[in-house]
């Protein structure tokens, strides 16, 4: 019997475009950003935004959101879906500032009804940080204030309230750390569940001789609760914007 007749390149790479490519599915977890929700449907473009910005920040990372109420998708339909597409690693981030009832109870027990398939993990909530501070301080500029004014201003640190105490001494603490950035002085408020309330912690910096007083909110996104910070924010001198898609909250994510 004869050798056998070489395969040249040509047929080489005629076998090779028949064969059936396998598409390479990446194992790079996604991201779903677990967002409240509201009725309001400022809260939702807001949410929307900041994700944006953090998909600008991370190309190389997926980006979903899912709301836990009011809004879709819901963080159960974001969670089938990956599950149908063949998704196996998800870290669930809740977009929320504190650790209270919401990232305690309400996102696990939604978490836990996930598709088995997946494999998700509960990322921590965002705050406390430092970059959530910058952002708190860009905002404040943003409204009329200067690195000038800090000596001579009172700052109210508006956070939405909760019954949870973790939450509520988070708020104290994050206060305290502030007032230590050269701000005359700086106090907790709470738009419910928890005193004092903003108007309440205005009147005090005035007492207080504070030439001025602004109002920092401490929420991500309008909504029912904010507005009743902006209510009470009636008497300061200076009202801040919600943090929304902060290019330091981005970044937090």
């Amino acid at each position: 019997m004869g050798a056998a007749r070489p395969r040249s390149a040509g047929e080489g790479l005629r076998h090779t475009m028949h064969r059936p490519v396998r598409p390479v599915r990446s194992v790079r977890p996604v991201l779903v950003v677990v967002a409240h929700g509201s009725r309001d449907p400022r809260h939702a473009a807001t949410v929307h935004a900041l994700v944006r910005r953090v998909r600008s920040l991370r190309p190389g990372l997926r980006v979903e959101t899912g709301f836990l109420d009011f809004n879709v998708p819901s963080v159960t339909g974001v969670l089938e879906s990956l599950a149908a597409e063949g998704v196996r690693d998800v870290i669930a981030l809740p977009l929320l500032l504190t650790r209270a009832f919401h990232a305690k109870a309400d996102i696990p027990a939604v978490l836990a009804q996930a598709p088995p398939r997946l494999r998700i993990r509960q990322a921590e909530v965002l705050g406390p940080s430092p970059l959530l501070l910058a952002a708190l301080e860009r905002r404040l500029y943003e409204a009329g204030l200067t690195p000038a004014d800090k000596p001579s201003t009172g700052v109210v640190l508006a956070s939405a309230g909760s019954t949870d105490p973790e939450a509520i001494a988070v708020i104290a603490s994050i206060a305290r750390e502030w007032r230590h950035t050269g701000w005359c002085a700086v106090r907790p408020a709470f738009a419910s569940a928890s005193l004092p309330r903003t108007e309440q912690a205005v009147r005090e910096l005035h007492a207080l001789g504070c030439a001025r007083v602004a109002v920092a909110p401490y929420v991500l996104a309008p909504g029912f609760l904010p507005d009743r910070i902006a209510r009470g924010a009636a008497r300061a001198d200076v009202l801040a914007d919600v943090l929304g898609p902060a290019p330091e909250v981005a970044r937090v994510l």
